[in-house]
C-alpha cells in the first residue's frame, strides 16, 4: 500500500485530504503543520534565488516522506511554479528519497489524460467515479471556505467577543473534514453562515478598511506573511482579499479580459501569475474609497517585481497609500510589525484629517 502526502496551504488542507481519502484505497498522510523547520530545510535544499514557495512546498515534502510518504501530489501554478515539479523531484531524488511525484497541473494547464496515465503508471489504487463525486464535494467545500473568510476578514477586526470568529471557524472546520455527502457539506455551510453572522460586532461605519493584493502563495499561506490578515484586525480594520483557492480555479479565467480592459491605460497584456489582477484590483481599491492597499509577495516573484511600478502609479495617482512587503527565510518578523503599525498610524492620521 502506498502512502500518499501532499504540501500545505492555508486551511486548504481540509479539502485535499478529504478528496485524496475518499477517492484512493491507498493510506492519505496529512502534511506537518509548517514551521521554522520547514522553511529551514526547504531553503537549505533549494536554488538560491528560486521563489519562497518552492522552498516551503519543498521543505513539506521532506517532513511528508520523513513521516512516511512515498508518493507525493503536486500542483504547478501559472508562473515559473508551474515548472518547479521536476526540479523538486530531482532534488528529492538526490537527497536519497525514492518517492513518486505527481503533478496535477503543468504550465498552468490540467489535463486529465496525462494525469489518469501517471496514476495508473504509479500503482496508485483509486475509484475514478468517486473522484468525480467526492471531487465535487471538496470543490463546493473550497468554496463555502472561501465566502466564510471573506466574511470573517470583513468583521473579525471588530468581534465584541475576542476569538469568538476563530473559535466558530475551528468547529466549522472539523466538522467539514467528517462530511459524507454533499447534502451534510450544504447543510453545515448554511448553519455556520447563520452562525457567524450572530456573532456581534461593533463597527463604526468609517472604519479603516484596507485591500491586501499579490503573490498568491504568500497570501493564501498565512505562515509565510507572519500572519499578517491577523495584525490587521488587532487593530480594527476591515480587510479585503480577492485570491483564494475559489477565484483561482473558477473565476480567473473569466474575467482577466475584463481586467485588462479595466486597466488599459497601464498595460496591454497578461504579466504572468497574478499581476495584470493585482494592477486591476489598485485601481478598483482605489475608486472604491479604501484607505491603503498592501502588496505582499515572495522574493523573487518576477510577475510581481514587474507589476509593482504600475502599482505604485496606480496609487499615487489616486493618493491612496500602498505598502509593500516581500517574504522570504530571512524576514524580520520584528520588521514586519513595526511596518504594519507605522503604516496603520499613517493611515489614521489622514482619516483624522
Amino acid at each position: 500500500m502506498h502512502k500518499i502526502s501532499f504540501p500545505l496551504m492555508g486551511d486548504y488542507e481540509i479539502p485535499a485530504y478529504f478528496l485524496l481519502k475518499h477517492t484512493f484505497k491507498d493510506e492519505i498522510i496529512s502534511p506537518p503543520p509548517i514551521t521554522n523547520k520547514t522553511i529551514e530545510l526547504g531553503t537549505k535544499y533549494s536554488p538560491d534565488f528560486v521563489c519562497t514557495p518552492f522552498k516551503y512546498t519543498l521543505g513539506t515534502m521532506i517532513e511528508s516522506i520523513e513521516k512516511g510518504a512515498d508518493t507525493l501530489i503536486q500542483m504547478g501554478g501559472g508562473c515559473r511554479y508551474g515548472y518547479y515539479a521536476e526540479l523538486q523531484e530531482k532534488i528529492l531524488e538526490d537527497l536519497g528519497y525514492n518517492i513518486t511525484l505527481i503533478n496535477l497541473v503543468t504550465k498552468g494547464k490540467t489535463d486529465i489524460i496525462r494525469i489518469c496515465e501517471l496514476l495508473k503508471k504509479s500503482g496508485l489504487k483509486y475509484s475514478e467515479l468517486k473522484a468525480i463525486y467526492y471531487g465535487f464535494i471538496a470543490i463546493k467545500m473550497v468554496k463555502y471556505m472561501d465566502h466564510i473568510d471573506d466574511y470573517i476578514r470583513e468583521n473579525i477586526g471588530f468581534e465584541i467577543e475576542k476569538g469568538a470568529f476563530e473559535s466558530l471557524k475551528f468547529e466549522m472546520l472539523n466538522k467539514f473534514k467528517k462530511v459524507k455527502h454533499y447534502y451534510q457539506l450544504r447543510k453545515l455551510y448554511n448553519h455556520y453562515k447563520r452562525e457567524f453572522s450572530k456573532i456581534p460586532v461593533h463597527k463604526p461605519d468609517n472604519c479603516l478598511k484596507i485591500g491586501i493584493i499579490g503573490e498568491l502563495y504568500t497570501i493564501m499561506e498565512p505562515f509565510s506573511n507572519y500572519y499578517l490578515e491577523k495584525e490587521l484586525a488587532k487593530n480594527h480594520i476591515e480587510v479585503k482579499r480577492f485570491t483564494n483557492v475559489d477565484y483561482l480555479l473558477f473565476e480567473k479565467g473569466k474575467v482577466i479580459k475584463k481586467y485588462l480592459k479595466y486597466v488599459r491605460e497601464y498595460i496591454k497584456y497578461k504579466m504572468g501569475a497574478d499581476a495584470a489582477d493585482n494592477i486591476a484590483r489598485t485601481k478598483y481599491l482605489c475608486e472604491a474609497g479604501y484607505d491603503g492597499i498592501i502588496h505582499i509577495k515572495s522574493s523573487f516573484c518576477t510577475p510581481e517585481i514587474g507589476a509593482m511600478p504600475i502599482i505604485n502609479k496606480i496609487a499615487s495617482k489616486y493618493e491612496v497609500p500602498v505598502l509593500f512587503f516581500s517574504f522570504d527565510s530571512n524576514t524580520s518578523e520584528t520588521g514586519i510589525k513595526t511596518r504594519l503599525e507605522a503604516f496603520y498610524d499613517m493611515l489614521e492620521m489622514r482619516k483624522d484629517k
